[in-house]
């Protein structure tokens, strides 16, 4: 009997379900996630700065949608403005599962990553205003190099540290929820323009809507898709950036189980959309965002003209000495404390580290400088910034990875009754 035939293998086919879901669990981690953001924004620098540089601005420019409900958008806006919320719906639960159940639940814990966060966004800004004025530019991207991109900095920590106390990314995670919120409150207050009430009135209507549905525990994806986008859209023609939609929903979903229920709507949505936010939605805003004409000339201008030069100090400087000295005045005129698994020379690296600002700031760049070569001169400081503070918070990633590998080796991880290793527990005393 003659051999059945070889199926051939279908070239960007269907992945088989085991397959499948492997790729999905992988993009519900930050690693995973950070590197394809990464990938996405390599590949816009590529594509754009190539012979097929045009075919890049066409597919970006291209329009389509429906002009009848003002909804006539470009390819790089629709990642903006649509896509991207998808990214804001599920920073949205986050804050929401962080001020219900996590470190924000409290004033007491929430105390040192809040005054963290806030100096780490103000600090930053005062660095632009100080530079754009003494250069006599402008004032506008004042708020560019306020946001920490979570992804990129959680996939950074992640791939440099396998000895780091868990306290560390813990804290890294609550200080960009608090960032993220602020980031939120910048777009929604300082960047609307032409305000339709009507419009705002009715996504306002549907936010409620929204929320008694959640109260009455209306259940089925089928009455929220549907409401969503209304709600997106009318936030979109109300004037607001369409993105706050989706951390209005986000903040209203519960976080909380009844009893009985094996996870709350928040965890379920959250556990779906974690990895189209991570595999689709920032990579191709990030592939549609990043793409900046490199030359010798632009590069210089960077470091040269005040915005950019603002935007690379923010983020680079700005950001490290905010948060260290933010972390470290609560400590000392405040009853914060530092958690005792942490030193300080962690705090610093992990300050540093929170100077990779990509997304929400490349998003804020935009919406800051509508001009095309201001906005694109900006793109470029959001990338070599992020770039510098990320190169430098390896170095020191790395140096206190070492210190804990070698503390570890020695002392052989002689656990205590809580199963937590000495080495651990001594981070803030000094001893390393």
């Amino acid at each position: 009997m003659a051999a059945a035939p070889r199926r051939r293998p279908t070239l960007l086919g269907l992945l088989p379900l085991p397959e499948r879901q492997a790729v999905t669990q992988a993009l519900r981690t930050e690693t995973v996630g950070g590197l394809v953001l990464l990938a996405a924004a390599v590949i816009a620098l590529i594509w754009v700065n190539s012979p097929w540089g045009e075919s890049y601005e066409r597919i970006r420019d291209f329009h389509f949608g429906i002009p009848a409900v003002g909804l006539d958008l470009s390819v790089g806006h629709w990642t903006a403005d649509g896509l991207l919320t998808i990214f804001f719906l599920v920073a949205g639960i986050e804050l929401k599962r962080e001020l219900v159940v996590g470190e924000l639940r409290t004033p007491a814990t929430a105390a040192l990553p809040v005054v963290a966060a806030l100096s780490g966004m103000a600090v930053p800004a005062a660095f632009y205003a100080l530079t754009a004025w003494a250069g006599g530019g402008s004032l506008d991207g004042w708020a560019v190099p306020m946001a920490t991109d979570i992804a990129f900095a959680l996939a950074v920590l992640a791939v440099l540290s396998s000895h780091l106390p868990a306290a560390l990314r813990a804290f890294l995670l609550t200080l960009a929820v608090v960032d993220d919120l602020g980031g939120i409150l910048v777009i929604a207050i300082f960047f609307t323009s032409d305000l339709n009430l009507a419009a705002l009135g009715g996504a306002f209507a549907g936010l409620v809507v929204f929320h008694l549905m959640q109260r009455f525990r209306v259940r089925g994806w089928w009455w929220y898709v549907p409401l969503g986008i209304a709600i997106w859209a009318l936030m979109y023609n109300g004037g607001v950036h369409a993105t706050v939609a989706g951390v209005a929903m986000g903040l209203i979903l519960r976080t909380t189980r009844d009893e009985g229920e094996a996870d709350s709507p928040g965890e379920r949505t959250s556990h779906v959309l974690h990895p189209v936010s991570a595999g689709v939605a920032v990579p191709l805003f990030a592939l549609f965002a990043s793409g900046v004409a490199v030359s010798a000339g632009s590069l210089g201008q960077v470091f040269t003209q005040p915005e950019p030069l603002g935007v690379v100090l923010g983020l680079v400087a700005g950001k490290a000495l905010g948060i260290f000295a933010g972390t470290y005045l609560a400590v000392r005129f405040t009853r914060a404390r530092l958690n005792p698994d942490l030193a300080w020379a962690d705090v610093f690296a992990l300050a540093v580290l929170a100077g990779i600002g990509f997304t929400v700031a490349l998003l804020i760049g935009e919406l800051a400088f509508p001009d095309p070569a201001a906005a694109e001169q900006i793109k470029a400081a959001v990338l070599v910034g992020s770039l510098i503070a990320a190169a430098l918070a390896a170095v020191l990633i790395k140096r206190r990875n070492g210190v804990y590998r070698r503390l570890y080796d020695e002392e052989n991880v002689d656990a205590d009754h809580d199963g937590i290793p000495d080495i651990y527990q001594r981070a803030g005393t000094g001893e390393h």
